[in-house]
């Protein structure tokens, strides 16, 4: 059959969304599918992604070279089975054998949703020309992912790069993930609308990261401490990543970061007032290109050479078996 190998089917599960494309090689998006993530049991939330892949793989025909995943994590590429926390009733979730069920004969390939920001800047964005790149995207969490030499470094399931999960304050504030003092305790979105109005922040409207950013942008001395106070932590996982590492640039995208801003002069005040080795500070860091596309575009970089510097995390086929108000 031919296939134009120009084409990938991409798709993006997030516990706000799902959202699935067909991507060219270029980068550029087309023929979206997007729909909130529906509350319930694992088959449904199986079947309104369904709906979604099964109505692209009839728009694209025999063109379709392959389907890349970005989903929330954690998962387990090894098996294509997904946990994600945001999503309860995925746990050990078969999405990889589901997925390919739909594409008989075309490959399937799983990575978390911030290895393919990551991935998506390497190609196409704001990380073209780095050789160790950590993509980091600071929402209503903080999820990392690393592209070393145009390979993204996934680990031995999926699971590295999970930067939101540097514990910085032992004592800190607690962590949905049971933690005290992770970074995403302290720089997401609703940690920084949490301090705030434990501040004293009185929102105008909706206590919500929008808020926060316009408060900001009106100077309430709050609204601008919670961004320096994340800008800080951001620094602070940067400067470990650099240590373990040696990453050479760092995009940082988000609806946390829409407020660039805000949150870039205070990431490079941190580092620029960083007392440790030169080099945990000297790194580039950049707002990503991508916005929303990000996830959809990485993913469909799984598919384009999985074997190759160029791709990501593989996992077969097996047989059978608006900016956001963070």
């Amino acid at each position: 059959m031919p296939r134009n190998p120009d084409l990938a089917l991409a798709v993006d599960v997030g516990g706000t969304k799902l959202a699935t494309a067909l991507v060219e090689a270029d980068g550029t998006v087309t023929h979206r599918r997007s729909a909130a993530t529906p509350q319930g049991d694992a088959d449904t939330v199986w079947r309104a992604l369904a709906d979604q892949v099964r109505d692209l793989v009839a728009v694209a025909g025999t063109a379709l070279t392959g389907v890349g995943i970005a989903s929330a994590a954690p998962m387990d590429v090894r098996t294509g089975t997904v946990s994600p926390v945001n999503i309860p009733g995925w746990r050990g979730f078969p999405l990889v054998e589901r997925v390919a069920a739909l594409v008989p004969g075309l490959p399937v390939r799983l990575a978390g949703d911030a290895v393919c920001m990551a991935l998506a800047e390497y190609h196409h964005g704001a990380g073209r020309g780095s050789d160790a790149l950590l993509g980091m995207v600071v929402s209503t969490g903080i999820g990392g992912g690393f592209v070393f030499d145009g390979r993204a470094h996934l680990g031995a399931a999926g699971n590295a790069g999970h930067v939101g999960h540097f514990v910085l304050d032992p004592d800190g504030p607690l962590c949905p993930c049971g933690a005290r003092g992770c970074s995403e305790a302290i720089a997401s979105g609703p940690s920084m609308v949490r301090w705030a109005l434990s501040q004293g922040w009185l929102p105008v409207g909706t206590a919500d990261g929008l808020s926060l950013a316009a408060s900001a942008h009106e100077g309430d001395r709050v609204a601008l401490a919670a961004f320096h106070r994340s800008g800080e932590a951001v620094a602070r996982v940067i400067t470990v990543a650099a240590a373990l590492c040696e990453v050479d640039r760092v995009v940082v995208g988000g609806g946390v970061a829409q407020a660039w801003d805000l949150l870039g002069p205070a990431i490079a005040d941190s580092l620029d007032g960083w007392p440790g080795l030169d080099f945990m500070r000297r790194v580039d860091v950049l707002p990503a290109l991508l916005g929303v596309d990000a996830g959809l575009v990485g993913a469909a970089a799984l598919v384009r050479a999985p074997g190759s510097p160029a791709g990501g995390g593989v996992v077969a086929p097996r047989e059978p078996a608006a900016p956001s108000a963070w």
